[in-house]
């Protein structure tokens, strides 16, 4: 087995190569194959540069996406006698067929989604930090906040939000309690005050109340009190002369949408 070394050659980790050959491995009784790996690989010139450097009998795995690239390392690969496989090729000429259509071969795609999801733990990290008003300096970090009264869907509208990579903070309005000054100290543009019909509100409330086990929702669901919170919400939305959504007779989906499409109208972000 002497100078006899796996090599693997990819435009992104070559992550997915090392398990392919790490599943190989163990059918062989190969204890001494060095396995090299030449990650972030675009240019031809690089390419020149490995060859260069690989001397010995060399098996090298590819996950090259780009077909010139490609092409350039299996052509420089059979000048200096090395085997080479393509681990994409025979997936992706699969995949081709099932679907119709043509692979994209985009450099970067996988490192993309991968950018994507770390982007959506983030943003569920920050919603469950900054939720309920449980720290207020999520107001000054946050993309979008999001203020209203016991519920106007506060806490699910932060979360679907966060799937979508925002950074949310929502805070809980209550007549009793001062609104947190940094409210007060942000662009009024990334405050979405919510607001819902006394009905409705009446309603969920009662509903919330038998779900717990409550059947006296004394002032908690009162017309006066509901009534009395709604007057407090929209006199702060003036003061800070925020957007105000109605949430009545949305769904989660449609609110969000909603808000999307008025931070990007307005680019806040």
């Amino acid at each position: 087995m002497k100078n006899k070394s796996i090599v693997i050659v990819s435009d992104s980790t070559g992550e997915t190569a090392i398990q392919v050959i790490n599943a190989i491995k163990i059918h062989f009784d190969v204890t001494d194959t060095k396995i090299l790996r030449y990650p972030d690989i675009f240019t031809t010139k690089e390419i020149d540069e490995i060859m260069r450097d690989l001397s010995g009998n060399n098996l090298i795995f590819s996950t090259i996406v780009s077909e010139e690239l490609l092409n350039y390392l299996k052509l420089s690969a059979e000048n200096k006698g090395f085997m080479i496989i393509d681990l994409f090729e025979e997936p992706l000429k699969a995949a081709e067929e099932f679907f119709g259509q043509k692979a994209k071969r985009e450099i970067g795609l996988s490192r993309k989604l991968s950018e994507d999801y770390f982007e959506k733990i983030d943003s569920l990290d920050f919603a469950m930090k900054y939720d309920d008003g449980k720290d207020p300096r999520g107001i000054k970090l946050a993309d979008i906040v999001l203020i209203g009264i016991s519920r106007t869907s506060k806490t699910p509208l932060s979360l679907n939000l966060a799937f979508k990579n925002y950074k949310v903070c929502n805070i809980p309005l209550v007549p009793e309690i001062e609104p947190p000054k940094e409210l007060f100290e942000v662009d009024s543009k990334k405050i979405i005050g919510l607001i819902i019909n006394k009905e409705n509100l009446n309603e969920i409330r009662n509903e919330r109340l038998k779900s717990m086990g409550i059947l006296d929702g004394g002032n908690y669901s009162s017309d006066s009190r509901i009534v009395q919170e709604l007057r407090f919400a929209m006199d702060l939305y003036n003061r800070l002369n925020c957007k105000v959504i109605d949430v009545t007779r949305k769904t989660i989906e449609e609110t969000t949408l909603d808000i999307i499409s008025y931070i990007n109208s307005n680019k806040i972000i």
